[in-house]
């Protein structure tokens, strides 16, 4: 209840006996056995009833100056039906080993409903969940307070473990969170005892996440963190190395698609399958944890096959990593694109690894219907995704002396537009 328990943690009306103070909980340290040379991590089970039962209690990772987390964090945007689709998910994330929750505002009714289903659940982590929300930037000091106090309404706490700004992707957004309204929310929102810690999620550019990570003003971070698009794990691994929280997101959707991988990316991932693969990729890694959104029980089956799965990658991962790579560079050749970016900027701001980066796994994996729907989103999703496609290369030839690869840029961009434009789709949320 909100009135029990220590200070310091979160207090929902789902608790039963209030949540022990955080200098109790400590991480847990144990390690899994070590497999035996050639040995595989252990397949995901096939139906969620193989795995459920107990709760679990898996590792847990330090997560800025708050409470440490488990590897897996439940994202709350995909169960989204009704309560009792949400108490699904939730009972299931208490199974998987899983206490840390993610919402927010943006995803519709997810926090009413989470709400609700944190007042019906019979069992909780051990220590409790913890739990992050977010505000979206541009906010006036007034609206944000409001809105922050409707959050802790809707789920039933007296305080958030963690509040993020949700899309710190401009930089007016950083100005905002720096030295505008937004810095006095943030600074309101903790004198005031109502988040531990403030973070910020961003599909920004990766100058204005260095940019935020550097200011000091943020104690974690959401980004996008693939596998087939480590672009940003260098930023990462410097918010790491400051003592941030790294929470990656969507690693599996927005990574590919991986829970519903092409044949030819199952067999380039083999004997691992591709979403496995990603996620012992990103833990190796020392990322804090790795968001799931799942609409059913089952969709966190291999989040508890892999809970305590925090040790560096074997020697089957690594050569299982090198044989994708080795695929993609056989089938593109001399048009891989290396991502290193020298082609930028672009006179006419088009993002070129990006889109190049899309060619490369459409043909490299045939990852086509996800590419194409990242590449049709693209001019339709406002400041969360890249605003001009390949259409919009002039030809200028300002990239082709910049690339060390010497790539004939304009003609792969075209190329790309030719096989990626469709009929667009529409966002999860927003």
């Amino acid at each position: 209840d909100a009135g029990g328990g220590g200070g310091g943690s979160l207090h929902c009306r789902g608790c039963r006996s209030g949540c022990p103070r955080p200098e109790r909980l400590q991480p847990f340290r144990g390690r899994p056995q070590p497999r035996r040379p050639g040995e595989a991590p252990a397949p995901p089970p096939s139906r969620a009833g193989s795995w459920a039962g107990q709760p679990r209690s898996g590792v847990r990772r330090p997560f800025g100056t708050g409470r440490p987390v488990s590897l897996f964090t439940l994202g709350t945007m995909r169960a989204l039906g009704s309560v009792e689709q949400m108490s699904e998910v939730l009972q299931a994330a208490v199974l998987a080993g899983i206490n840390h929750l993610e919402t927010a505002p943006a995803y519709g009714p997810a926090e009413d409903f989470l709400g609700q289903a944190l007042q019906r659940a019979d069992r909780q982590p051990d220590g409790g969940w913890v739990m992050t929300s977010k505000l979206l930037p541009g906010l006036s000091l007034r609206e944000g307070k409001h809105q922050l106090l409707k959050i802790l309404e809707r789920l039933g706490c007296n305080k958030l473990d963690n509040l993020a700004i949700h899309g710190l992707n401009r930089p007016e957004h950083l100005d905002w969170a720096l030295q505008g309204d937004g810095r006095a929310l943030l600074d309101w929102a903790q004198g005031e005892g109502h988040t531990v810690q403030v973070g910020f999620s961003s599909h920004g550019s990766q100058d204005l996440i260095a940019t935020a990570i550097s200011s000091g003003r943020f104690q974690f971070c959401s980004l996008h963190l693939h596998l087939l698009d480590p672009q940003r794990l260098p930023l990462a691994l410097r918010a790491l190395k400051r003592g941030m929280g790294i929470l990656a997101i969507s690693p599996a959707d927005k990574g590919g698609r991986l829970q519903a991988p092409s044949p030819t990316l199952k067999s380039d991932c083999a004997p691992f399958t591709p979403l496995q693969l990603a996620y012992r990729f990103l833990l190796a890694q020392g990322i804090s944890t790795l968001s799931v959104g799942a609409a059913k029980a089952s969709d966190l089956a291999l989040a508890a096959a892999l809970q305590r799965s925090d040790s560096p990658l074997t020697a089957e991962e690594q050569s299982s990593l090198q044989r994708l790579a080795d695929h993609r560079r056989g089938r593109l050749g001399s048009d891989l694109c290396g991502q290193c970016q020298a082609c930028l900027p672009c006179p006419n701001e088009v993002p070129i690894p990006e889109l190049l980066r899309l060619r490369n796994l459409a043909i490299g994996h045939d990852m086509t219907p996800f590419c194409q729907e990242r590449y049709n989103l693209i001019g339709r999703a406002g400041h969360w995704w890249e605003t001009l496609d390949a259409s919009a290369c002039q030809r200028c030839g300002d990239c082709l002396p910049r690339c060390p690869h010497q790539l004939k840029i304009p003609d792969l961009l075209a190329d790309t537009h030719r096989r990626l434009q469709a009929a667009p789709r529409r966002r999860l949320w927003g």
